[in-house]
């Protein structure tokens, strides 16, 4: 015999659905860090940004010596280095040099990882891309060493070529590794639709490759300036009398001579690289937004 029920009583023992809380929606998207990992990234945030909070309290105290906490507030230190003629000159030739090295750096760097990127897949691509990452994983004094027994031989010792030329090996190894991530994910179907079009390897190269990888190109520069700027092993090896940097002059701020002035020079330092980076990354979100990676219109018409 079947029983039929009434769909009142079907529903009055159904269990009403609950409604979700909000925090429930929220702990179920919630990132699934270990706590403990999140307590070790804060150490080691706070381990890293440490020296920074220490310095730039001590750029504005106005005693004559190391002090800390400051002894009251003064820009004396500030003043100091812009009107020192010591300080004044080792930025002017750290700025140059950087720049000089970040500029030799970004065409060799480019230029070595474009013709590895064509040799992709050879074993001798694998053994050029690890010899030109060898002054990443030397030792500095290693290098300093070499460096010095062979800029006597050419008498670049204290020279600002010998600077240049230096700091341009070192910065070269960021840039490779820059551009030849871009060029991971390059497809090599518009320099074929380019060639299809008359267009010549070096039109090719300016207005489709350059523009794809112009972000690797620009964050290698950037290390590359950084890299030369914050150097000093090597340039307290081929250092002259005549010639010094920025982080040579520091360094005898603090060896040589008691002057704490070198506060000041570490602060305006790190809010000057902080600048950079911070200036380079909101220009690569910005074309990540407006989508300007993508090839040129002249390359799509065709070539007289």
């Amino acid at each position: 015999m079947t029983t039929l029920l009434n769909p009142a009583d079907t529903a009055a023992t159904e269990t009403p659905a609950r409604p979700v809380r909000w925090w429930r929606r929220r702990r179920a998207s919630a990132d699934p860090t270990p706590v403990w990992l999140t307590i070790v990234g804060v150490f080691v945030a706070l381990y890293l940004v440490l020296p920074t909070l220490i310095v730039i309290p001590m750029s504005f105290s106005e005693a004559s010596t190391f002090v800390f906490p400051p002894r009251g507030h003064s820009l004396w230190l500030y003043r100091n280095f812009f009107t020192n003629d010591r300080w004044l000159d080792s930025l002017r030739n750290s700025v140059i040099v950087a720049a000089s090295a970040a500029a030799i750096a970004t065409v060799v760097g480019t230029a070595a990882a474009l013709g590895l990127h064509q040799l992709r897949g050879r074993r001798s691509a694998r053994f050029l891309q690890s010899a030109l990452m060898f002054p990443i994983l030397t030792p500095s004094i290693v290098i300093a060493t070499a460096v010095y027994i062979s800029f006597l031989r050419w008498h670049l010792v204290g020279t600002f070529t010998g600077y240049v030329l230096a700091h341009a090996a070192l910065a070269t190894p960021f840039v490779l590794a820059t551009v030849t991530s871009a060029l991971g994910t390059f497809n090599p179907t518009y320099l074929r639709a380019a060639a299809s079009l008359g267009a010549s390897p070096w039109r090719s190269f300016l207005t489709v490759t350059l523009p794809l990888i112009s972000r690797g190109v620009a964050t290698g520069a950037v290390l590359a300036f950084v890299t030369s700027f914050d150097e000093v092993v090597i340039a307290l090896f081929i250092r002259s009398p005549k010639f010094q940097t920025l982080p040579v002059q520091m360094y005898n701020s603090v060896t040589v001579e008691i002057d704490p002035t070198i506060a000041a020079s570490s602060s305006l330092i790190v809010v000057t690289v902080s600048f950079i980076f911070l200036v380079a990354l909101l220009s690569s979100a910005r074309r990540n937004r407006s989508g300007s990676t993508r090839p040129r219109r002249s390359v799509v018409r065709r070539t007289r």
